[in-house]
């Protein structure tokens, strides 16, 4: 190995380390805690899980095709805001029970979620959430409220949620709504509880 190759080496294990220790005292001082969403987690519905679980509303289109349907679930209880909010959404990920259809398209997966200080939480989607919808407006607002009522109407410490595609800000999921800012809870297309 050339003395300039080893140099450069050096050069990127030093950067590594320091960006790696930078991230740590950044998420310390914010008082988040890294979420390790890439991992699988068992379904919450689970009657063998040894975690206590309290109910939670997750929210799917009727069998009309014309409202959502709030649909109690259970998760588990005593966990951090930001872990309920992860398990939360990747329930309303699975598909429903029949008749009910889910909101969100198929395939689409949780990348991750981030919580501010002042409660918006920031859901990072694949970007199947955007390349399989179906584009119509009513759709479009049904994928965008079963996500942000299933995390304000559950967790009262999120105020506002701002849906992300592979990490970016996007103006518009399917063309009419506008997803520049975080949303905050709208019962209006919802069957009363």
């Amino acid at each position: 190995m050339t003395r300039w190759s080893m140099t450069a080496l050096i050069a990127i294990i030093v950067t590594g380390a320091i960006a790696a220790w930078l991230l740590v005292i950044t998420l310390s001082e914010t008082g988040q805690n890294p979420v390790n969403t890439t991992s699988i987690s068992p379904l919450v519905d689970d009657p063998n899980a040894s975690l206590p679980t309290i109910p939670a509303t997750l929210f799917y289109v009727a069998e009309q095709g014309n409202r959502l349907i709030g649909q109690e679930h259970a998760v588990p209880e005593d966990v951090p805001t930001t872990s309920q909010a992860r398990l939360l959404i990747e329930q309303q990920l699975l598909p429903p029970e029949a008749p009910l259809t889910s909101a969100v398209p198929e395939g689409t997966t949780l990348l991750g979620i981030y919580i501010s200080d002042r409660g918006d939480a920031f859901v990072d989607f694949s970007r199947e959430i955007n390349t399989g919808h179906s584009g119509g407006s009513l759709e479009e607002l049904f994928t965008i409220y079963a996500i942000v009522n299933t995390l304000t109407v559950n967790l009262p410490s999120i105020t506002g949620v701002q849906i992300l595609i592979e990490g970016q800000e996007v103006d518009t999921l399917a063309g009419h709504i506008d997803l520049r800012r975080p949303l905050v809870q709208s019962l209006k297309w919802v069957d009363p509880l």
